[in-house]
């Protein structure tokens, strides 16, 4: 088991934006403003060689009565009472204010060990937030910078020195939890909810809206299976959402909807299925997240049997695609209904995780085709042949079929639908991806078509035709007469004959030898060589 540890400190210190280094992911939210942080959060973080659990908390205010700082202050305690070793911050720039001093006399009566941080230190200007921070009486204060991650060193050094005589527990690893995240509007009653299965206050409530605005991640075990509920910000229409704080807080829902398993969509009784229900359940779906339906404060209802009647049929009108989906109603604030919850969480999980064999399935493809064939597109018919399950979570399913692409979406939606009601999944996403089953593996763009090759020209083509390539090549280059000159081949030429009498006689030319040494030979008209010397004067 990993050293527990808090990050406390008054309000806009950088207890969040520490948080986040250690953890090593943005998980708390981030702004300038004070009072961001409300509710407790639990991440698992490192320091060099040394695991952590890491408690971020709210700003301490010094507060009794019961307005929400109060709540803040009470959940801040609570994450002291927790931790094993505290991490106490103050603003080194600002130095040592008067709710440092009066949080630091809260912290001396636990009996844990305290490293203090001079957050924000890496300006001059807080050298003097330094000098002061010894008047607090925990030692020499740790000089950090929690944004530009300054001062880690001597943290380690801090944990390492104060977390000596702490002995840590070594506790074998639970088995991997179902994630289950609860999304809503505001004020529906999320944080309630889960309250009411955990049995305590672990979340902040109030009959304020928009108290949550970090998505709270909460581990839990059910009938020895280990549950981890996400808490989630209440997601109003996007036209209202403004403030950047609020665009945080909805990012960050939709980042818990996109890592759960199992959705738990919280609506009022009076406006359920409203626009803003109906965008979350079909970005549940789109996401291939199982859904649960819940519609809370269900004590207030004065007929519940028709009401509930009502909610399931406009469901089955407005979300055809999550035909199905189980329906819950309860009472988070007085617990009825309650225990009808986890049960229907569990069966929509295990439903969500179904494999369903290849033989049934093709079994069932015959059986639906022979009951609805598919239709003829532009003439030609469409001819399913098998079909398989690739993936579970959401269950995904494979059809081979000749002309895949010509399919209709709604023959699509007639599969799907048959196959929710054949093998009993109801309210599951399912994907049905329909390929065909005649394309060549070996043509343009198929599985085994290997990169374009360069053939050259045909082997075959005519000689002239080559010739003519050739010609055109070697005129658009330069010194065309040049090279034509060095590519011609020698012929034999043609001389008048040496003697004009001999020419006459025979009228016709007397053909130029190459004799053996060099030089040309004269060849008679009866074909005899004159072996007379070349240049013999004449007598």
């Amino acid at each position: 088991m990993a050293l527990k540890l808090a990050i406390v400190g008054r309000p806009n210190v950088g207890k969040s934006t520490l948080f986040n280094r250690l953890v090593g992911k943005r998980l708390a939210l981030v702004d300038d403003r004070p009072g961001v942080t409300r509710d407790r959060r639990y991440a698992d973080g490192n320091i060099g060689d040394i695991d952590l659990t890491l408690i971020d908390t709210a700003g301490y205010e010094d507060v009794t009565d019961e307005s929400l700082e109060a709540r803040m202050r009470e959940q801040t305690e609570a994450a002291i009472d927790d931790a094993d070793l505290l991490l106490f911050m103050m603003d080194a720039r600002e130095g040592v204010t008067a709710l440092d001093r009066i949080f630091a006399d809260r912290l001396r009566h636990q009996h844990k060990p305290v490293i203090l941080l001079a957050n924000k230190s890496e300006s001059r200007e807080s050298g003097g937030g330094i000098g002061e921070a010894y008047a607090l009486g925990f030692g020499e204060p740790v000089a950090i910078s929690a944004e530009h991650g300054e001062g880690m060193a001597d943290l380690y050094s801090a944990i390492v020195t104060a977390s000596a005589d702490i002995f840590v527990e070594e506790i074998d690893e639970p088995d991997k939890p179902i994630r289950i995240a609860v999304i809503g509007r505001p004020n529906a009653g999320k944080s309630t909810l889960v309250n009411r299965l955990l049995g305590e206050d672990r979340l902040l409530v109030g009959p304020e809206a928009g108290i949550t605005r970090d998505s709270i991640s909460v581990d839990w075990e059910y009938e020895g299976r280990a549950i981890r509920f996400v808490d989630t910000a209440g997601m109003r229409r996007k036209a209202r959402v403004q403030e950047k704080l609020e665009k945080l807080s909805v990012a960050d829902t939709i980042r818990a909807i996109t890592f759960a398993e199992v959705v738990i969509l919280m609506m009022d009784k009076d406006n359920a299925f409203d626009i803003q229900d109906l965008q979350l359940a079909d970005l549940v779906e789109r996401e291939g997240r199982a859904l649960i339906y819940v519609a809370s404060k269900w004590d207030l209802e004065e007929e519940p049997q028709a009401r509930m009647a009502k909610l399931k049929t406009m469901a089955e009108d407005k979300l055809p695609q999550l035909k199905g989906t189980p329906f819950v109603v309860l009472s988070s604030h007085s617990g009825r209904g309650v225990e009808r919850l986890m049960p229907a969480v569990i069966q929509a999980y295990e439903t969500w995780s179904v494999k369903v064999k290849t033989k049934d399935l093709n079994t069932w493809l015959s059986m639906a085709t022979q009951r609805h064939p598919p239709p003829a597109v532009d003439g030609k018919r469409i001819k399913p042949k098998y079909i398989a399950q690739t993936k579970a979570r959401p269950p995904t399913f494979v059809l081979m079929a000749s002309r895949a692409e010509s399919m209709p979406e709604q023959y699509k939606r007639y599969l799907v639908n048959s196959i929710r009601e054949s093998f009993d999944l109801p309210g599951t996403p399912i994907r049905l991806i329909v390929k065909s089953s005649g394309d060549n593996p070996y043509a343009e763009g198929g599985a085994k078509s290997g990169p374009e090759r360069y053939k050259g020209d045909a082997k075959t083509a005519p000689r002239r035709v080559k010739k003519a390539e050739k010609a055109e090549a070697l005129s658009n280059l330069p010194g065309k007469a040049l090279e034509q000159k060095k590519t011609r081949k020698h012929q034999p030429r043609i001389v008048s004959g040496v003697k004009a009498s001999s020419s006459k006689k025979a009228g016709s030319s007397i053909a130029v030898q190459k004799g053996a040494r060099g030089g040309a030979r004269q060849v008679s008209r009866s074909g005899r060589i004159r072996t007379g010397q070349k240049h013999a004067p004449k007598k």
